[in-house]
């Protein structure tokens, strides 16, 4: 559980064939607001026209249950 804090990773396997992966949970950080706009300054600007196109393209505005 250590190694795990510590960032490794583990394979678990039942009699030597590989079953699962162990690996540490993702801990959420918090990035100021100021750092993140830096960040995102020199980012492409959205065209949102294009971008709707493109969401209504691929999904599925249908609201029966899939089965």
């Amino acid at each position: 559980m250590r190694e795990l804090d510590e960032g490794a990773a583990f394979v678990v396997t039942r009699n030597g064939v590989p079953v699962a992966e162990l690996t540490p949970l993702r801990r959420h950080r918090f990035v100021r607001a100021d750092a993140a706009v830096a960040m995102f300054v020199n980012a492409p600007s959205v065209d949102y026209e294009r971008l709707r196109a493109d969401l209504d393209l691929i999904a599925d505005q249908d609201p029966a249950p899939r089965g």
